[in-house]
C-alpha cells in the first residue's frame, strides 16, 4: 500500500515507553511515548476535497501524522496551526484533520486511511534570552473559525440522519462531509459507494441524510463538520 508521509517529528523529546516494531506507518516515529490511532478508510469522491478528523484520547496531543492512500495520486495534507516553535501542542493540537484530494486522470473513486501519534500534553518552548522583539502592528493570529464534528453511524439497508450545528454566538460559514469505511485494506470502489450522503445546510445547521446499501457488510460512519466562526479570539 502507497503511502504519504505527513510525518510531524519533534525534537528534542525525551519520553520514556516504546512503540511496537514492524508497523507498516509512520506515525510515531521517534517518538519514544506514543499512542498509534488509525482512522477508518476516507473516501475521495472524484471530484472534490474531503476533510476527516481524527482525534487523540484524552490528556494526549498529536505528535506525528501519517496516511496509507489506495492510489498515489491523492493529495493528502493538514492544516498546522500558526506558532513557534512549531512543536506538538503548538503547531498541533488534540485531534487532526486530514484533507484528501485525488489528483489523478481518469476520475475515480479513491480513499485513504488517516493515521496520528499521540503524546502526552506538555508545555511549549521558552522564550530566547537574547531575543529582539517587535511591537506588534496587528493582531496575531487566532482561532476565528471552530470546527464541530458528529459522527453519523450508517446502517445496511436503512436511511439515517445527523445534524451538526454552530454553539450559541457562532455562525456557520461552512459544512463539509466524509465516508469513512473500517476495512483492513483500501475498500473495493463497490464497497466505496455502497454509502450515499445527501447533506443540506439550512437555519445555521448542517443535516446529512445517510443511506446504506443492503450488500454492506463492514463498519461505516459519516463525519459531519460545522465551520462555525464567532468564538475564537
Amino acid at each position: 500500500m502507497k503511502r504519504a508521509l505527513v510525518l510531524f517529528a519533534c525534537a528534542g523529546l525525551a519520553l520514556t515507553a516504546g512503540v511496537g516494531e514492524g508497523r507498516a506507518t509512520n506515525e510515531c516515529r521517534g517518538l519514544m511515548v506514543c499512542v498509534p490511532v488509525a482512522g477508518p478508510w476516507v473516501v475521495v469522491p472524484a471530484t472534490r476535497q474531503v476533510q476527516f478528523q481524527v482525534a487523540c484520547p484524552r490528556g494526549y496531543v498529536v505528535g506525528g501524522l501519517d496516511a496509507e492512500l489506495s492510489h498515489r495520486a491523492i493529495d493528502v495534507t493538514f492544516p498546522g496551526r500558526l506558532g513557534s516553535p512549531v512543536n506538538p501542542g503548538i503547531t498541533t493540537s488534540t485531534s487532526a484533520v486530514f484533507d484528501g484530494f485525488y489528483l489523478g486522470v481518469p476520475r475515480q473513486v479513491t480513499s485513504f486511511r488517516p493515521h496520528i501519534g499521540c503524546i502526552p500534553a506538555s508545555g511549549g518552548g521558552g522564550s530566547p534570552p537574547m531575543a529582539i522583539w517587535l511591537r506588534p502592528a496587528a493582531f496575531p493570529p487566532g482561532r476565528p473559525v471552530t470546527r464541530r464534528v458528529r459522527t453519523v453511524n450508517a446502517v445496511a439497508g436503512r436511511t439515517t440522519r445527523g445534524v451538526q450545528g454552530c454553539a450559541r454566538n457562532e455562525r456557520l460559514v461552512g459544512a463539509s462531509h466524509a465516508v469513512g469505511l473500517y476495512t483492513q485494506t483500501a475498500p473495493a470502489a463497490t464497497v466505496a459507494t455502497s454509502v450515499s450522503v445527501t447533506r443540506t445546510v439550512r437555519g445555521g445547521r448542517v443535516a446529512v441524510v445517510v443511506r446504506a446499501d443492503a450488500s454492506l457488510r463492514v463498519r461505516a460512519v459519516v463525519q459531519v463538520h460545522a465551520l462555525c466562526a464567532g468564538a475564537g479570539r
